[in-house]
C-alpha cells in the first residue's frame, strides 16, 4: 500500500514527530551531519552539568538564542498534520520537539514529551535528582534573553534566586509525570502511526510507536536517515517531510495526487522491541 492509501483508510492517525520535521523551518536537527551535536558536545548539556556549572548555563543561553534568531515558522509538514486533525482524521501529535511549531500551525492535541523551549522556569537552587524543584516561577524565553542582553550571563529566578532553565527536558532529567502515559494512551487508539523526522534513538520516547506496532497497526516512517524501526515499519518513505505529507494529505483531502516513493517495506509484527525506559531525554 502507498502512503496515500494508508491515510485514506485511516480515521485515527497519530503522528510521532522528531527534530527532522522542523528542519525545513530552519531549525537544525541533532544527529544528522551538520546537526546540533556536531557543533555542541551533548555531554555538556546534561541536567547535572547544567545545575553545577555556570559556564554550561551561559553556553546554553547562547545556543538557545542561536536556535530562535531566525524566528522559525511552521512548514508544510506541520500544516498538513493540522489539516488532518481539523478534518477529524488525526487524533493528535506526540512530539519530541520543543519548538511549538505544531501548535503554531493549528494543531490542537499535541503532547510535548520534552517540554517547551519558548518558556523558562525556576528549577531551584541545587536540584540533584533529575527533577526540578523550583518555586514555580515561569516566564517566556524572551524574559531570559532580555536579562542576558542586559549583562546577566546566567539569569536567576527573581522570586527565589534559583537556577533558571528552559522548560525542556535535558539528558538525565525526568520526563514530566504523566506525559508518557498520555502518549501511550493516544497511540493505543491509533489505527495508523506516522513517524516523521525522528531518529528513533532517544528513549523512552522512541519506544512509543511500538505500542501501536505490537497491535498490528501500520507504521509509516519518513526520516532523512535510516532508523532502528525501519525493519518493523509497514512503509518507509524518502523525501522532505513537507513535500511528502503535503502531497499525501492533498491526495486524501483534495488536491494534488502525487504519491511519495517507498524506500522499503516490512511486516509491523515481525519483530518486538524492548519497552521504553522511564528516564533519559534529548538535549538542551
Amino acid at each position: 500500500m502507498t502512503l496515500n492509501e494508508l491515510l485514506a483508510g485511516s480515521s485515527a492517525t497519530v503522528a510521532f514527530t522528531g527534530a527532522g520535521i522542523s528542519t525545513e523551518s530552519g531549525i537544525p536537527d541533532f544527529r544528522s551531519p551538520g546537526g546540533v551535536w556536531t557543533r555542541y558536545d551533548p555531554r555538556d548539556f546534561t541536567f547535572a552539568r547544567y545545575v553545577e556549572s555556570e559556564e554550561v548555563r551561559t553556553r546554553a543561553w547562547a545556543m538557545r538564542r542561536e536556535f530562535w534568531a531566525s524566528d522559525p515558522q511552521p512548514n508544510p509538514a506541520h500544516l498538513a498534520l493540522a489539516r488532518l486533525e481539523a478534518r477529524g482524521r488525526l487524533l493528535g501529535v506526540v512530539t519530541q520537539n520543543i519548538d511549538g511549531l505544531h501548535q503554531a500551525a493549528g494543531s490542537r492535541t499535541v503532547i510535548e514529551l520534552h517540554g517547551r523551549s519558548r518558556e523558562v522556569m525556576c528549577i531551584g537552587a541545587s536540584p540533584r535528582t533529575g527533577t526540578p524543584d523550583g518555586c514555580g516561577f515561569s516566564a517566556p524565553t524572551s524574559w531570559a534573553f532580555e536579562r542576558v542582553d542586559a549583562g546577566e550571563a546566567d539569569p536567576r529566578c527573581p522570586t527565589c534566586a534559583g537556577i533558571v532553565k528552559s522548560a525542556t527536558v535535558s539528558f538525565g532529567q525526568n520526563l514530566h509525570p504523566g506525559l508518557l502515559d498520555r502518549a501511550a494512551d493516544l497511540l493505543g487508539q491509533a489505527d495508523l502511526v506516522l513517524a516523521i523526522g525522528s531518529s528513533m534513538q532517544v528513549y523512552p520516547a522512541a519506544g512509543l510507536p511500538m505500542i501501536a506496532v505490537e497491535r498490528g497497526v501500520p507504521l509509516v516512517i519518513c526520516n532523512a536517515e535510516p532508523t532502528p524501526l525501519d525493519d518493523v515499519a509497514t512503509l518507509t518513505v524518502d523525501g522532505k517531510a513537507g513535500e511528502v505529507l503535503s502531497a499525501a494529505v492533498d491526495a486524501v483531502l483534495g488536491g494534488a495526487t502525487a504519491t511519495p516513493r517507498p524506500r522499503s517495506w516490512g511486516d509491523p509484527r515481525r519483530r518486538r522491541r524492548p519497552s521504553p525506559h522511564r528516564r533519559a531525554s534529548p538535549g538542551p
